[in-house]
């Protein structure tokens, strides 16, 4: 208080689920619990965790005369998170007859992003403030605040001085609620503005292909960053379709980003004859495909090299899942923005986005074509894979619903193809290790909380 420590709170319970390891670093705080006399009002305070822990401190310090319960948060998002809070709080405040107010830190940390999304209680526990989400803000309220008659012992006070520098009341004002696709769209640009930014970098770039995962991540970045700090490389081979390129220059034209059309056909043939002359065999099939994504790899790292860029990868987590995908080939790059989110995501978030503006910001022809690498002629991704309307919701109950193999069947899903995506993503893992870091949206993303061996032979 006006400089000086006057007191302090030590936090008592650590999480180590999911992408917490807590207890492996800290030590719980022993001390007894003591609250804070603030302008007239008794006020306890935790940390995170231990709002969640039955019974825990928030339980000792309303016993012991709180008015008040203020929680200091650094809470991750993922999808639903806001309502887990809200839930919690809502009956701690009403078992309590306390007002709580949650504090949460915005902004992003590697494969984290907090969300802010403040809010304050009554007593009752409705919610009668609420911060926007994903942005910093100082929200005020004023509170009714009544005598804590619940409790005959009182713990320790620390008294600070204080004065009231407003007159009246104030109207509290609760920011609404986001829509599944807003949020997550503002959780993708948050993580990602971020890591650029306090990674000490500005500008980024990434390959554009006239796809959607491209496009989407182009908009993101394009709206994180602005429009002047992204530039989209096009390295069209020879199985690059016209209608590709197309939409690719319209989406670059829509997002007003810089552009390097940097065609790869010529390298790629010289790799070929390369091959041909020296091991009297051509270079065919996978060999060949992922040949043209570790050179458009190469060539991004070659511009971000000479730029002082940073490489953001396009990726999505169906993609990751069964290793779709090209190690130090389209997996090559610093940032992967899209990693946690499924391909039928991808979609609902590129339609929101035009939504969002009532605008065609990403081209409806992007939206609507089948997903193809474009690696070799007329190739689509369903001819590897089953459609991503059936292949999304097993990869949800593989993945972040830990099913078996049998309860995936007994949930109605085809044996075979069950067979296929569990043996595609178990031996999937060693890629996945080696794809670059991107920010978890999902209460399960791969990496930190998807702990894995890379070597395993057990069929559970």
């Amino acid at each position: 208080h006006r400089g000086k420590i006057v007191g302090s709170y030590r936090k008592q319970n650590f999480p180590n689920v999911e992408v917490f390891d807590e207890v492996r670093n800290f030590s719980s705080g022993s001390e007894p619990l003591n609250l804070f006399f603030i302008g007239g009002v008794k006020i306890g305070f935790v940390i995170c965790e231990d709002l969640w822990v039955p019974d825990g401190p928030v339980r000792g310090l309303v016993d012991g005369g709180a008015q008040l319960i203020i929680a200091v948060n650094g809470s991750p998002f993922h999808q639903g998170k806001q309502q887990e809070r809200e839930s919690l709080v809502n009956e701690i405040s009403q078992k309590s007859n306390l007002p709580i107010a949650y504090v949460n830190l915005v902004g992003g940390q590697d494969e984290l992003v907090f969300d802010g999304g403040s809010f304050i209680t009554d007593s009752a526990g409705e919610v009668i403030l609420r911060s926007s989400r994903f942005y910093e803000s100082t929200i005020i309220a004023d509170l009714s605040i009544e005598k804590n008659k619940t409790t005959e012992s009182h713990l320790p006070v620390t008294e600070v001085s204080s004065t009231r520098n407003h007159e009246g009341r104030i109207d509290p004002s609760v920011a609404p609620t986001l829509k599944i696709y807003e949020e997550l769209y503002l959780a993708l640009m948050t993580a990602t503005r971020d890591y650029v930014l306090k990674s000490g970098f500005h500008q980024v770039c990434l390959g554009l292909s006239g796809g959607i995962d491209s496009a989407l991540v182009a908009a993101i970045a394009s709206d994180a960053l602005g429009p002047s700090n992204v530039t989209a490389v096009m390295m069209p081979s020879r199985y690059s379709s016209d209608h590709s390129l197309t939409d690719a220059e319209q989406l670059i034209e829509n997002l007003g980003i810089a552009s390097i059309n940097f065609p790869i056909k010529e390298i790629h043939s010289t790799f070929s004859e390369q091959w041909a002359l020296n091991l009297n065999e051509e270079i065919i099939g996978v060999t060949d495909e992922n040949l043209q994504a570790r050179i458009r790899g190469v060539l991004l790292m070659a511009f971000a090299n000479a730029n002082g860029w940073l490489v953001l990868t396009t990726g999505n987590k169906s993609e990751a899942a069964v290793g779709y995908s090209t190690l130090y080939g389209d997996t090559a790059g610093a940032y992967a923005v899209i990693k946690d989110v499924y391909k039928t995501g991808v979609y609902g978030l590129a339609r929101w986005r035009n939504e969002s503006v009532g605008n065609e910001i990403i081209p409806h022809s992007i939206i609507d074509k089948p997903p193809s690498a474009e690696l070799r002629p007329d190739q689509r991704d369903d001819q590897s894979l089953p459609s991503y309307d059936i292949l999304d919701p097993l990869l949800k109950s593989y993945i972040e619903g830990d099913r078996t193999r049998a309860e995936l069947v007994e949930d109605g899903f085809d044996p075979k193809i069950v067979d296929e995506i569990v043996q595609l993503v178990d031996t999937s893992e060693y890629k996945r290790r080696q794809n670059p870091p991107g920010v978890r949206v999902t209460q399960k993303g791969f990496g930190r909380d998807r702990r894995l061996p890379l070597v395993n032979k057990y069929k559970g």
